[in-house]
């Protein structure tokens, strides 16, 4: 159960930086709810990851890392960011990273 709660915390931290990026420095102040609400069920969700028992570094660290890819690929998708082959190559790094925690 709490790798689906720590799913979910990453999916809001993901939502919450795609619509912050969005927003364009908040000149479109549609995004403040988004933003403000994703981020803070991002928090909630990781607190009840550990709550559950999760060590904070592996929560913390799949947090982060499969955040960081997933938002870099998004935003490609969604914004056109560039995507060179050494982030693809830093994406295959982090994958391989949360692989090898999640193994521990």
């Amino acid at each position: 159960m709490m790798w689906f709660v720590l799913a979910g915390a990453i999916a809001c931290e993901v939502a919450a930086t795609l619509a912050l990026n969005a927003s364009k420095g908040f000149e479109d102040r549609r995004y403040v709810a988004p933003v403000t609400a994703g981020y803070t069920a991002a928090y909630l969700l990781l607190w009840a990851a550990l709550a559950m028992g999760m060590p904070v570094g592996i929560a913390y660290g799949i947090w982060a890392g499969v955040g960081v890819a997933v938002v870099v690929v998004l935003a490609k998708v969604l914004f056109g960011d560039d995507l060179p082959p050494r982030m693809i190559f830093g994406i295959g790094l982090i994958v391989a990273g949360v692989v090898i925690i999640h193994l521990e």
